[in-house]
């Protein structure tokens, strides 16, 4: 997924995320609500579907989970990372 790398230079990118979907996906949002569209199968509940957006964008992104920070949207569907 090496078409996400260019979000992973530092700066902040918009996520939109569905959870409890039929299959795990990240991809660009074509509407432009957001840059990203994420897709967990996980449900949105103690925090399990933020954790699971963390591990996908982590691997789309080709960084450590360690260094995407979220920095606004915690319990929101549209949300805002930063790479550090």
């Amino acid at each position: 997924m090496a078409e996400f790398e260019h979000l992973a230079d530092g700066r902040q990118f918009t996520v939109r995320v569905t959870p409890k979907a039929a299959r795990n996906s990240v991809e660009t949002c074509t509407d432009k609500i957001a840059d990203l569209r994420v897709r967990v199968t996980v449900v949105p509940e103690a925090g399990k579907a933020n954790r699971e957006v963390i591990k996908l964008l982590a691997k789309a992104l080709g960084v450590p989970k360690t260094r995407l920070h979220l920095v606004r949207g915690e319990t929101a569907r549209d949300k805002v990372f930063r790479v550090t």
